[in-house]
């Protein structure tokens, strides 16, 4: 966390809790605290794991950090 006042250290915490409620929280209801449990692992999986983003060339997070410790 930043100083106060100081938002470029907060800006991608804020970005992803942005993301996660816009695609997770707003988008779905919740029959108890254990399905939202289970649909918050899901989701947070496919973020880490499945999506593909242009700016890691195509690959999602977790195979762009295999990728770079591997050519070091």
């Amino acid at each position: 966390m930043s100083r106060k006042g100081n938002c470029l250290d907060n800006s991608a915490m804020e970005s992803f809790f942005a993301m996660l409620k816009s695609e997770l929280l707003y988008l779905k209801k919740f029959d108890s605290m254990e399905h939202f449990r289970s649909e918050l692992i899901e989701s947070l999986f496919y973020y880490n794991n499945a999506r593909m983003k242009l700016k890691l060339k195509g690959m999602s997070p977790m195979e762009f950090q295999t990728h770079s410790f591997s050519a070091v």
